[in-house]
């Protein structure tokens, strides 16, 4: 059995797709290594600098002072060149803005201003990432509790911390608390930005900012007090909670549409197509979910299917390309490789994505045609996926040097690769023989945290680790971003690859028609080492949450003095802090 399982081609897959961050976090893990190693030369080096700025003699301090004016001196605009306007006659610089390198796909320029972020603006923003971090941690203590159960499950005797309440309090308050709230204030920052025009309602920022927090809040209140839809996965919010978070959506996307409609720009760039087209579906993702029309008997099932995966891959996943598509440029400070490729990903993904939810239900009681269609377009799949994926790597060439003193860097890399793996995985998981295997174990859980964390929630640390110090001015502590990066990563690889080998003899011995009770014992070590990736996991969220709390607050930093200005405030502030004995 075990010879005929790794022969089959979607079971070799998946191990390769696994692979490759692993392999990603060796190669990191190296070049931060070495950073380090730099990091501690260049402190041992301003040590030294200090202990020569602290014995400066009066006649150098004269020296530098003299070498600073010098320096300080600027020629006058038309002291050499006259009046004259400046002219190239001869046509000697050409090309200054071209991209000497060669596309696959012609690249399509779109220049646009940077636009002023406002206090007002700013402020919308932070507390859309600051609710978004809160929800974080509880939820994901909430799923810390829930993954000591499986290895202590009696615990506890409460009702309310049963694991039938507490499982979708996590589920539906990362869904809708932790990655919603984050993607809607990225949105409400990017939608003006590539637009160049200020957003149109910062009331109606807010509106979308209570009935959200509404919604989360009065949901995980109704859970944990046993109240629930009972209609699904991920949809068990009863539904006058859900149509708070729908009516603040729908205010959202008035309020990016009316913002885009005064934009000063003529094109309108790739991340408002993916953004905006996300809102726009999960409002119909809501509304297929929620009403009862054709909810009956395998309709629900259908409906189900549908929910749930366009929830991830048409919301979750749309508006952090989108996301993706601004940041990553503005973070590698130079432009995405390809605007086609963009283009193609974008209109395959909405051909494709929206077609795969019956692939859960390999096996069942659909119609075989749509399981088929299913599975048909999970592989097609695959051309979103590598477009994007080929897009996002292709930018980083020419600058993959910068990986080692980045911070922000390593978190984009890891959720690039886990947006290739995940998503392949889940078009190999697709596959009938694999499905017969891994369907109804913990593989799906495995599955679900190597793209909702892999992908989406290592994007969004990416995003705030690069947009919050440009909103406050103030840096996170890099040592700690660190700690996070790499809590995190471990965590989730250990979490995903011990349920994914357990589900395994899980699903194997099912196949067997062994008694249940042993799929059970079997998995007991997978279930200890899913408590300990999920404990690196949320320590890493708490690190997080700290990171972000220094972001908002002051953080001095560290400046090697080299110039003649440097050197003489050096100076100025060691005498400051000299040592002055009591009396």
């Amino acid at each position: 059995m075990n010879n005929s399982l790794f022969g089959e081609s979607g079971v070799q897959l998946t191990l390769l797709l696994i692979l490759i961050p692993i392999l990603a976090g060796l190669v990191i893990a190296v070049i931060r290594t070495y950073g380090t190693y730099k990091d501690l030369q260049i402190r041992r080096e301003l040590q030294d600098i200090h202990n020569k700025i602290k014995d400066l003699t009066p006649e150098e301090v004269e020296q530098y002072k003299r070498r600073e004016k010098e320096l300080e001196y600027r020629i006058p605009e038309n002291e050499l060149s006259g009046s004259l306007p400046v002219m190239d006659q001869k046509g000697i610089i050409t090309n200054i803005n071209t991209v000497e390198e060669i596309r696959a796909i012609p690249h399509k320029n779109s220049e646009v201003k940077d636009a002023v972020v406002t206090p007002q603006l700013g402020k919308l923003v932070l507390y859309f990432l600051g609710f978004a971090v809160l929800w974080l941690v509880i939820a994901t203590t909430v799923g810390e509790y829930l993954g000591i159960k499986f290895v202590a499950p009696d615990a506890d005797h409460v009702s309310w911390l049963s694991f039938g309440r507490l499982r979708p309090v996590h589920t539906n308050m990362v869904f809708w608390g932790w990655a919603s709230f984050a993607m809607v204030g990225f949105a409400y920052y990017v939608i003006p930005r590539v637009s160049n025009a200020d957003l149109f309602s910062i009331k109606l920022g807010w509106a979308t900012f209570y009935l959200m927090n509404a919604a989360v809040l009065l949901g995980t209140i109704s859970l944990m007090a046993g109240i629930n839809n009972a209609g699904g996965e991920y949809r068990e919010y009863i539904w006058p909670f859900m149509t708070l978070f729908a009516l603040g959506i729908g205010i959202l996307l008035y309020n990016l549409l009316m913002t885009i409609a005064r934009r000063t720009t003529q094109e309108i760039y790739v991340s408002n197509w993916y953004i905006v087209a996300a809102v726009m579906y999960v409002i119909v993702i809501l509304l297929v979910g929620y009403l009862p029309f054709w909810q009956h008997g395998l309709g629900e099932t259908i409906v189900q299917g549908y929910y749930m995966h366009q929830g991830v891959g048409m919301w979750f996943m749309f508006l952090n390309l989108g996301l993706m598509y601004y940041f990553l440029p503005l973070q590698l400070n130079k432009p995405i490789y390809s605007y086609s490729l963009g283009i193609l990903a974008f209109w395959t993904q909405i051909l494709f994505y929206t077609l795969i939810g019956s692939h859960h239900f390999i096996f069942s009681a659909i119609p075989w045609w749509m399981q088929t269609v299913a599975i048909v377009a999970s592989v097609g799949m695959v051309i979103p996926v590598v477009a994007g994926t080929t897009n996002f790597l292709l930018t980083f060439n020419g600058s993959w040097y910068k990986l080692k003193n980045s911070y922000t860097l390593p978190f984009y890399l890891i959720g690039i690769l886990f947006y290739f793996s995940g998503s392949l995985q889940g078009t190999v998981e697709a596959f009938r023989f694999t499905n017969l295997i891994w369907h109804f174990t913990d593989f799906t859980v495995a599955h679900s945290h190597m793209t909702m964390y892999g992908i989406i929630t290592f994007m969004l640390w990416a995003f705030t680790y690069t947009l919050v110090p440009r909103l406050t001015g103030k840096e996170p502590p890099k040592f700690w971003v660190g700690i996070h990066f790499w809590l995190a990563l471990i965590g989730v690889l250990i979490y995903i690859t011990s349920l994914m080998i357990g589900s395994t003899e899980k699903g194997l011995l099912w196949m067997a028609k062994k008694p249940f009770i042993e799929s059970v014992v079997i998995m007991a070590p997978y279930w200890l080492w899913r408590a300990v990736g999920g404990t690196m996991m949320w320590i890493s969220h708490l690190i997080f949450a700290y990171n972000f709390y220094k972001m908002v607050s002051k953080k001095p930093e560290i400046v090697i003095p080299r110039t003649p200005k440097e050197i003489l405030k050096a100076k100025k502030q060691l005498q400051n802090t000299e040592f002055i004995p009591t009396k």
